[in-house]
């Protein structure tokens, strides 16, 4: 089973997933771009049961991150967990995305991910 592992800036906090996502995403929306000060968030979702984290974190709105380096880090429910792809430790990542999100925010010198779904806003 394929493992992977990331941390945070600073190292205080470490994470891994176990096998394969359930479904891995770009996002163009208002708070993803605020949230990552970039034009987007690239991220994959696995069942909670696959994730483990170490390291003290901190919350805003639902979304983890470290409290000393501020680095974003991940959300999770008791079902799945949204990790940002940025924080893992192999890069570039084995994963493509196979949707986008929020595409009518997409800056217009980015290109839709080839073969990737499209959505204007939301999946649903």
């Amino acid at each position: 089973m394929t493992i992977l592992s990331g941390k945070c800036l600073c190292g205080q906090v470490q994470l891994s997933v176990r096998g394969e996502p359930l479904r891995i995403g770009i996002c163009h929306c208002t708070d993803c771009r605020q949230e990552s000060g970039s034009a987007f968030t690239f991220f994959a979702i696995w069942p909670i049961k696959r994730f483990e984290h170490h390291g003290e974190i901190a919350e805003f709105d639902g979304r983890c991150l470290c409290p000393r380096c501020g680095a974003r880090l991940f959300s999770f429910d008791d079902r799945e967990a949204e990790i940002k792809l940025g924080i893992l430790s192999e890069a570039p990542t084995p994963l493509t995305p196979t949707y986008e999100l929020w595409v009518k925010r997409r800056e217009d010198w980015l290109n839709p991910i080839e073969d990737a779904e499209q959505y204007e806003e939301d999946r649903w």
